[in-house]
């Protein structure tokens, strides 16, 4: 039997190698439909993340449409517009170069109307800006003249801010004794007084008592030399500045290496737990 099964196998080679092309083929074919063949699942898979995607793109444009008109909406110092944001506002390039150029010569803008003098934008403009204009406490007040004591002196006539002694400021201005030392103690904190606004700073000194106090002394000699430039300041150099401690001086440096240099006190915002309300003293010490 065994002879007999192997008689029946034992075919011609030309046969042989016959059948074993075939198989090949066979197999071959059979791969080449395998893998070429469309998968329903993969198809299925694929218009499934494609439908992901598409949803994903969409909520980021809608929080980028979100974040511009937020950005847009949110008050700001004229002072220090810049290009970008008067570009998103609407305002023209020749009326920011007028503002700019009148910002260069030391000036303020101090209003919403004195901002249409400079800029020279239209009416229609000027009532959708005038709600988002938010002008430092210092300026406005200096332009109300009701808020101003009757016995204030002229800016000759008054004694340097940065002089006076605390038992002077309490036997001719009537501050309490410890509030009086406050004043002097904080001014020695800052290597002397930059400017009157820096008063508000004391704490415990209530409004009235400021006023009655600038109405008789201002800051004639700066206590302060030459300006910081904020783009180029190391950590070290920035900690100097009154209001800047380690970690708001690292934060700083850490948003211009990430994003440039600054062009406007403006985008100072844009840092987080900055002391936005801090700008207008901030802008004492350093220049951009």
């Amino acid at each position: 039997m065994s002879n007999g099964f192997l008689t029946y196998f034992n075919i011609h080679r030309r046969f042989r190698n016959g059948v074993f092309s075939l198989f090949i083929g066979i197999s071959v074919l059979c791969t080449a439909i395998f893998l070429l063949e469309p998968k329903g699942d993969a198809i299925s898979d694929d218009l499934v993340v494609l439908e992901v995607y598409e949803d994903a793109l969409s909520i980021l444009k809608k929080e980028q449409v979100a974040r511009n008109e937020q950005y847009k909406q949110k008050q700001f110092n004229p002072n220090f517009i810049s290009d970008y944001k008067g570009y998103v506002l609407g305002i023209s390039p020749k009326a920011l170069d007028k503002i700019h150029s009148f910002r260069t010569g030391g000036k303020w803008i101090n209003s919403s109307q004195e901002f249409q003098e400079v800029s020279g934008v239209s009416d229609s403009l000027l009532k959708e800006l005038a709600p988002l204009f938010k002008f430092p406490q210092i300026k406005t007040a200096k332009s109300n003249k009701s808020d101003t004591p009757s016995g204030s002196k002229s800016w000759a006539q008054k004694s340097d801010l940065n002089l006076v002694t605390a038992s002077v400021l309490q036997e001719v201005v009537g501050l309490p004794d410890f509030i009086a030392q406050r004043v002097v103690d904080y001014r020695n904190s800052l290597g002397g007084f930059v400017d009157d606004i820096q008063l508000e700073d004391v704490y415990g000194l209530y409004p009235k008592q400021r006023k009655k106090v600038l109405s008789l002394y201002t800051v004639k000699e700066k206590g302060i030399g030459k300006l910081l430039d904020i783009n180029t300041a190391s950590v070290q150099e920035l900690m100097t500045v009154p209001y800047f401690d380690f970690e708001m001086a690292l934060a700083l440096r850490d948003f211009i290496k990430e994003n440039g240099k600054i062009k406007s006190f403006d985008e100072l915002d844009q840092i987080e737990d900055f002391p936005i309300g801090k700008v207008a003293r901030i802008a004492l010490y350093v220049k951009i």
